[in-house]
């Protein structure tokens, strides 16, 4: 190798080795100064963090509509429109403050951010004032809905809201009230939301017709009244036609034969037809020896050889015939089935009535052929609330005493009510009963221990509840009977039954209406029982239709087919 190409090769090597040296002692620096492009990199990674809060938005916004067209609040287990003030307060107890305004009651729970509001004891508006909401504003809701399809405004000294209402669903809409005050008056955030009922919701049909109604006829429909003989007479009609009744019991005095049942049923429907809500007509039909029924039908077995039999599905078949026969005869409630556990052997006025000695026996039995009877379209009312069955005394003679506490009750007589509502009850009975442990004062029928605190907000009954007889010598021997009424719709009750003749029952109406005008039964208190009261009579599709003739040989191959397949 020529020296002149040594010495080339050699500056090559150190030259290339001084470039590596200098980059080995650039690149730190580098690190810890990037360049524009890694900058504009980095820049790049935190744009996400604006993606990822709007992703937040759009999903809360879509919970809340979801949760709108269902008629409630994200995490509030209310509904609108069918949510009651017991279910409320069953949730949250008692209101942090209560505004009474031209649009409703409104209870305010702070801590919970809500507030909801109230037309006759129904949640008919629920709003949420969540601190998130305070993220969404008029462009965010614009954006995602669309314009409102309505758009108004509130002010007062404190507030300006712009108010956006955006039907969801055909029963429902969902209020987007902005603060006008806050933020960028062209872009206002969410002060809060309220989710109501459109016009169309069967709720507020219904609140329409009750406020639609006079007074007396509201009272009317609050009790169910006796007739006297066998035909109707103008003391009869007058209940129906003055009265305004809405509805009418039948006991063995007013049953001969099925023809005039039918004649004397098809009468007082006839008398209705100038009053726009169709009669309730009850009987008790429990098989037994409380068979009310007029005819020759064959024997229908006592609940206590129901029981006996041990069968749900004969349980069942046997409500849907019971159903059959008191439809064919004009009758749409049938006044059972007995639900009071027969725990004592002395008890006079029970006995073979119940289905048996324990919880189980009566639920397994009691509430099958209560769906029976639902199936077969006619309403079954369980009884005798809160449970008749341990008592040495007949309610129809004297006013029974049980030394029990609401602990006691639970353990046993409540069970099949409690399942039974569960399963769907549509009318509770009260009893007469005198339980000194739970309320001291006051029978069962009138207390509102045992009406409102026990049925509707223990156990969560929504229906409607009926008095047995006021007229039966536990009440009528210790209260006047116009005095009894009122107590009683004080306490919860949505029917008083007055089982006697016309002037009686004239005198409950007069009494009960003076009470509603003086304000001692708030009007509130009586649109709740009413609203109850039609919606039951929707649901069975109650009408005044004339009676048809009654096939009682149809009615007899119905039970002989039935009792031949599960009793002999």
């Amino acid at each position: 190798m020529s020296r002149k190409v040594f010495y080339f090769t050699l500056i090559l090597i150190i030259s290339s080795a001084a470039f590596l040296m200098y980059i080995s002692r650039r690149a730190p620096e580098e690190e810890l100064e990037p360049s524009i492009p890694e900058r504009e990199i980095e820049e790049e990674t935190e744009e996400p963090a604006e993606e990822e809060m709007d992703e937040e938005i759009l999903a809360m916004m879509k919970l809340i509509s979801l949760r709108a067209e269902e008629g409630g609040l994200p995490e509030v287990p209310l509904v609108v429109g069918h949510s009651e003030k017991t279910d409320v307060e069953r949730e949250y107890g008692s209101p942090d403050s209560q505004d009474d305004t031209e649009e409703g009651e409104y209870a305010v729970y702070l801590s919970e951010h809500i507030t909801v509001g109230y037309e006759d004891a129904l949640v008919t508006d629920l709003r949420s004032y969540d601190p998130d909401l305070a993220r969404i504003t008029y462009a965010h809701i614009t954006e995602i809905l669309g314009e409102a399809p309505k758009t108004s405004t509130y002010t007062d000294d404190e507030n300006s809201h712009l108010i956006l209402t955006y039907p969801v669903s055909e029963i429902y809409s969902l209020k987007w009230i902005l603060d006008q005050n806050s933020g960028d008056p062209k872009n206002p955030s969410a002060d809060h939301i309220s989710i109501v009922m459109s016009e169309e919701h069967p709720t507020a049909v219904m609140l329409k017709r009750i406020h639609a109604m006079s007074l007396k006829e509201k009272i009317g429909q609050m009790v169910f009244a006796g007739i006297s003989g066998i035909t109707a007479d103008d003391s009869a009609l007058a209940l129906i036609t003055e009265e305004k009744v809405g509805g009418i019991i039948f006991n063995s005095p007013n049953l001969k034969d099925p023809e005039q049942t039918r004649t004397y049923v098809n009468t007082l429907k006839a008398a209705n037809e100038m009053n726009e809500i169709p009669l309730f007509f009850g009987i008790d039909q429990e098989g037994g020896r409380v068979s009310k029924i007029p005819g020759d039908l064959m024997d229908i077995p006592s609940s206590r050889k129901v029981g006996e039999v041990d069968d749900p599905e004969f349980s069942y078949e046997l409500g849907q015939a019971l159903g059959e026969i008191v439809k064919a005869y004009g009758f749409n409630i049938n006044f059972a089935p007995v639900l009071d556990i027969n725990s004592n052997p002395q008890n006079p006025v029970i006995g073979d009535r119940s289905f048996g000695d324990n919880a189980l026996r009566v639920s397994s039995h009691g509430i099958p052929l209560m769906k029976g009877l639902q199936d077969a379209h006619v309403i079954p009312t369980i009884k005798h609330f809160p449970g008749h069955g341990d008592t040495d005394v007949d309610s129809h003679l004297a006013l029974p005493v049980i030394e029990k506490s609401r602990e006691d009750l639970a353990a046993l007589e409540l069970i099949p009510f409690r399942n039974a509502i569960e399963a769907g009850a549509d009318m509770v009975m009260i009893a007469h009963l005198l339980l000194p442990e739970i309320d001291d004062k006051f029978p069962s029928s009138l207390s509102e221990t045992v009406i409102h605190d026990m049925l509707r907000a223990e156990l969560q009954y929504k229906g409607v509840v009926i008095t047995d007889d006021l007229m039966m010598k536990a009440i009528d021997a210790n209260y006047g009977l116009d005095e009894a009424a009122v107590l009683s719709l004080k306490a919860g009750s949505d029917i008083v039954m007055i089982a006697g003749g016309y002037e009686k029952v004239r005198d409950v109406l007069t009494a009960l209406l003076d009470a509603a005008v003086s304000g001692e039964i708030p009007e509130e208190r009586i649109n709740q029982s009413v609203r109850r009261i039609l919606l039951l009579k929707d649901k069975y599709e109650i009408t005044d239709a004339p009676v048809e003739e009654i096939q009682t040989e149809r009615l007899n191959e119905l039970l002989e087919a039935l009792l031949n397949q599960y009793m002999n």
